[in-house]
């Protein structure tokens, strides 16, 4: 008996083991379709661009391998239009707006976090809800706010890349300035009250102790303004009309449109070329990008 009842227990294990195996070999071959079908989706869109760079035709390729590749558009984008400058003027407008934007937003985000001000409250829930107000039915407001400052600073007026630089550092204000007081916020203020004990003015206590603490955050800040400033289309397209002042979505916007024929396979070409910066920029500071936005999980 007692033989019977160990045999009976080793086999209800044996299945029940079996069957937590076969479950995780459904689970993996789940996980495993949905992530091929995730990068299927999420690659499709490039491949299609990189084939239609390559194509031999003006129109849009209808195969990720073209026939009779060439690198013609390659040639014409590099040579004939004036790409250098529309990524020139991209990579100025975008570095000096990510950076300023990275400066103001933290210099706002500390005085928030750590002064106590009339209106500070009421300041903090204006940032917010100018943030979620709809960009698109600010541009006429935008507009005629650089005609308007145009008139007294040229430099900062329409058709100019100060008066665009200008929206941007307003447009990554609002929520970057949450995002890095909560960051000061999770800074205990044991630091800054040591710092006083010792003579140190509010400044010293911000650039020699808490700078260092909060400089991941800031390098995300300044990350991901440069990317959002560098694939911008819709307020160069308004503020912009000199074509020695386009950016590189402005300028090849001009291959897609009725002067140029619809030509799409230089319009991929020059989008290839394009994105090859950001990507280096990513590549070259991604732990940078990761290491920042999950740096605030683990203070406290």
């Amino acid at each position: 008996m007692s033989s019977f009842r160990e045999t009976h227990e080793l086999n209800r294990w044996q299945k029940f083991w079996q069957s937590q195996k076969n479950q995780r070999r459904v689970t993996l071959v789940f996980k495993l379709i949905l992530a091929f079908f995730v990068l299927g989706f999420s690659l499709y869109p490039v491949l299609y661009t990189v084939s239609s760079a390559f194509s031999s035709t003006q129109g849009v390729s209808r195969q990720l391998i073209p026939d009779n590749p060439t690198l013609d558009n390659f040639r014409r984008i590099l040579l004939e239009e004036p790409f250098w400058l529309w990524i020139w003027n991209t990579t100025k407008i975008a570095l000096i707006a990510s950076v300023l934007a990275g400066g103001i937003t933290t210099l706002t985000a500390y005085s928030f976090s750590r002064f106590r001000f009339r209106g500070r409250s009421q300041l903090l829930l204006l940032i917010l809800m100018i943030q979620v107000f709809p960009a698109l039915l600010a541009m006429v407001a935008l507009y005629a706010l650089l005609t308007q400052l145009g008139q007294f600073i040229p430099a900062m007026g329409i058709n100019s890349h100060g008066g665009l630089i200008l929206i941007y550092l307003g447009g990554a204000m609002g929520i970057n300035i949450w995002l890095m007081k909560g960051f000061f916020d999770s800074i205990p203020r044991d630091i800054d009250e040591s710092a006083m004990v010792d003579g140190a003015t509010h400044w010293q206590t911000f650039r020699y102790l808490i700078f260092p603490l909060v400089r991941p955050i800031v390098v995300v800040v300044v990350i991901l303004t440069f990317f959002g400033v560098y694939g911008d289309w819709l307020l160069p397209r308004i503020m912009l009309t000199q074509s020695d002042l386009y950016t590189l979505m402005l300028g090849l916007q001009i291959f897609i449109g009725d002067n140029y024929g619809q030509n799409w396979s230089v319009f991929a070409a020059g989008a290839v070329l394009g994105s090859l910066l950001p990507i280096t920029v990513y590549l070259l500071l991604q732990d940078y990008i990761v290491g920042g936005l999950t740096a605030g999980s683990v203070k406290g």
